[in-house]
């Protein structure tokens, strides 16, 4: 049995569904268990269990959420030299951009020697006022069907072995 391991961080809803979307994609494949797990409570010894990953995160001021920059000094040095190669994804619920926090994870994967399986899935919600930054988001159908898909291909990829 394969496991993914889908490590989120969500304020206001929309990262939380794009993650369960990838959960319900990757959860029609036999033979790979799902976890979903918040930053705050994927340890060293979750990463190290899986055999691969997706990363989900909202874009905060340009960045990566902060509670999944915790979970990766967490584990950073934990999991080094002993994941290499296993294969992961990025989902971001991005305001405006969500290319730097895409390439934030993408340079930690880099160190953790991960292998990319996808481009990073960035849904951006155009929240520009301090309101509809703060407001609970709603990821529309077509964006969460994406992320539906990626989590089912990467699932898939585990069972068969491609990655």
């Amino acid at each position: 049995m394969k496991t993914l391991l889908i490590v989120y961080h969500s304020m206001t809803g929309g990262t939380r569904q794009m993650a369960d979307a990838a959960v319900r994609g990757a959860q029609h494949e036999p033979g790979v268990a799902v976890r979903l797990l918040h930053a705050a409570e994927a340890t060293a010894d979750d990463v190290l269990a899986a055999d691969g990953y997706v990363f989900a995160t909202p874009e905060n001021l340009a960045a990566m959420s902060g509670q999944m920059k915790d979970f990766f000094d967490r584990c950073y040095y934990g999991v080094l030299d002993r994941v290499n190669g296993r294969p992961y994804a990025t989902l971001v619920c991005a305001g405006s951009d969500g290319s730097n926090a895409a390439r934030q994870i993408a340079r930690i994967a880099t160190g953790w020697r991960l292998k990319a399986v996808a481009e990073p899935l960035i849904v951006c919600t155009h929240a520009q006022t301090p309101e509809a930054i703060l407001a609970p988001k709603h990821i529309a159908p077509a964006d969460l069907a994406r992320c539906q898909a990626l989590g089912e291909a990467l699932a898939a990829g585990l069972a068969l072995g491609i990655f």
